[in-house]
């Protein structure tokens, strides 16, 4: 990451960032997503394996690798928010945001007074900025991105009055759960029709409220699709499925190579 702007920055003036996603609690393997170009990378505590401990860890990686560091919290762990923005996050993701009291609730957790309510101890996310206490005080409610996760029915019904909570800086759709929440439950597409209908509409009514959109793309077909709707941070690349795809690839190839197959390997 060679561009001196904020994530917050780049986000705000328009600028499409594309986030990888890390499930595995490994510092080295987010570190290798800094390294192969990410410009930023998302830590999973919610579905992932990551917690606490990795994910401090793994924001350290990340800024030794010179990408920008975000986090998806568990449901409903708002103090998880807090410490892990302490711990060096610039972004913190929130699932399950049903609620303009949820959202509320969220960033006060995230952001100092007067907006909200988070305690002071940046000791760690001073030394990854490589800032002073006194400069990291005067931009972190602005520089630390607090986005509310936008998946069910009630949350795109409540949509205007969660992007009306002031210090929440925008949303992030996570289209599998949007799916299953339009169709009743009776179907998983999150690159279907009427997903993807759905999802522009949240993205251009977050953008009327001038605040950020964001969404977890499945297929880099979808990460154009999303820039096009008026999305700026994208989650595109998951390190559990690339392990999965390139050990398979790896497999073809010496199947390919030697005529052998899986049965002939064991």
């Amino acid at each position: 990451m060679t561009d001196p702007k904020t994530l917050a920055d780049k986000l705000r003036s328009g600028q499409p960032v594309i986030t990888g996603w890390s499930m595995l609690a490994a510092p080295i393997v987010a570190e290798l997503f800094a390294r192969s170009g990410y410009e930023a990378v998302t830590l999973d505590l919610q579905h992932g394996m990551h917690d606490f401990k990795s994910g401090s860890d793994g924001f350290a990686a990340l800024a030794l690798g010179g990408a920008h560091r975000i986090a998806r919290i568990p449901v409903d762990d708002n103090a998880t928010a807090s410490r892990l923005a302490d711990m060096g996050a610039e972004c913190l993701i929130a699932p399950m945001i049903n609620s303009r009291a949820d959202a509320e609730a969220f960033v006060k957790a995230v952001k100092y007074p007067p907006v909200g309510e988070r305690s002071w101890a940046p000791f760690r996310v001073v030394m990854l900025n490589q800032q002073t206490p006194d400069a990291y005080l005067e931009t972190a409610n602005e520089q630390t991105l607090a986005l509310a996760m936008v998946e069910t029915r009630t949350s795109v019904d409540d949509l205007d009055d969660i992007l009306a909570v002031p210090g929440l800086d925008g949303v992030f759709v996570g289209p599998s759960d949007l799916s299953l929440a339009l169709s009743n439950g009776e179907k998983l597409d999150p690159n279907g029709e009427e997903t993807a209908r759905v999802c522009g509409e949240i993205a251009a009514r977050a953008k009327a409220a001038g605040k950020i959109a964001g969404i977890f793309c499945i297929g880099a077909a979808k990460v154009e699709e999303a820039i096009a709707q008026g999305f700026r941070l994208m989650a595109h690349g998951t390190d559990m499925m690339m392990f999965d795809e390139a050990a398979r690839a790896y497999l073809q190839e010496v199947d390919a190579a030697t005529g052998s197959g899986p049965a002939a390997r064991y």
